[in-house]
């Protein structure tokens, strides 16, 4: 990945406590896995932005590369990786994604 591609990543995760690297956006997702964040997200009422990869093939190849993690969708909270839909679920149904979230965002 070149480094104008990372920088455009970082600067993106760096847009919003919670950001969401996916298949079409938080409106209007494109395919079950994007759905499911969004979806979980939403319940616990968290801000959020997101960016389509389906809209830039170097950010949806990058994205892969930089978090070394290789689906989408891909959450970063506070900067940090979290994970893809699965890892989400996982959180959400323990309770952690709830506490990990609160945390992270001070309220």
């Amino acid at each position: 990945m070149d480094s104008s591609t990372q920088q455009r990543i970082q600067s993106l995760i760096s847009s919003s406590p919670v950001f969401v690297f996916m298949k079409g956006n938080k409106l209007m997702p494109q395919c079950g896995f994007s759905n499911n964040v969004v979806q979980i997200l939403n319940s616990l009422g968290v801000s959020f932005e997101t960016f389509d990869v389906l809209s830039d093939m170097e950010i949806r190849q990058g994205i892969k590369e930089f978090s070394d993690w290789p689906t989408i969708p891909q959450v970063y909270v506070n900067g940090e990786f979290i994970g893809g839909s699965d890892i989400l679920i996982e959180l959400y149904n323990s309770g952690e994604l709830r506490e990990t979230l609160t945390v992270a965002l001070g309220s």
